[in-house]
């Protein structure tokens, strides 16, 4: 069976999100968003930078989230939630699954760094604000591809278990302003997904 290797509040909620909506089996191992559980000796020997999520398969252990989507889409369900390589849509899910990680997260993880984790006398307003204004810029084109479309590829699919969860996770940090309203619309249809409200309350 699948174990996945997860802490609250972390791009392991993706992989909870895409398990839950697929109805796999799983085991989850919920470990503390602190060095005590995740620079562990036994957590560094599945991860060597002790990060989350990491997932197991039984002599098989993987990490990073896009990689972990792939990898339970392709070899654990065949068909679901990507497009063929021939579908139309399958280069717009290619570009939006790889979005996230190359355009979104970057700026998002240094405001987190700068308004979350780092102690006060070290955040730098003019690193924050250069990450804030980068993120913004890197929403409006998913906004505008959102402006008739229920999902990021029109169904719902693995882009909008990556994107998406970083969309949610923008709003969270008060990035998503009033004029991205398709961005808003999308969060809370994704809000409203049953197993994305087991894998954000997990």
């Amino acid at each position: 069976m699948l174990k996945l290797h997860h802490a609250p509040n972390s791009r392991a909620g993706r992989i909870i999100w895409l398990l839950e909506e697929l109805k796999l089996p799983y085991n989850l191992n919920s470990m503390k968003f602190h060095p005590s559980d995740l620079k562990s000796d036994e957590h560094r020997s599945r991860h060597p930078l002790g990060r989350i999520p990491v997932l197991e398969d039984d002599d098989i252990t993987i990490y990073e989230s896009g990689a972990i989507v792939e990898y339970i889409l392709t070899r654990h369900a065949p068909g679901k939630l990507k497009p063929e390589v021939n579908d139309d849509n399958y280069p717009q899910y290619l570009q939006w699954f790889h979005y996230c990680e190359g355009m979104v997260m970057p700026p998002m993880n240094t405001i987190v760094v700068h308004t979350i984790i780092l102690p006060e006398e070290r955040r730098d307003q003019t690193v924050l604000g250069q990450a804030q204004r980068l993120l913004s810029k890197a929403l409006v084109p998913v906004d505008t591809t959102l402006e008739e479309k229920e999902y990021l590829i029109g169904d719902f699919s693995g882009a909008d278990i990556m994107l998406g969860h970083a969309l949610y996770m923008s709003k969270r940090l008060n990035c998503v302003t009033d004029d991205l309203s398709n961005i808003s619309e999308y969060i809370s249809r994704i809000e409203a997904r049953p197993s994305f409200q087991k894998a954000i309350n997990t």
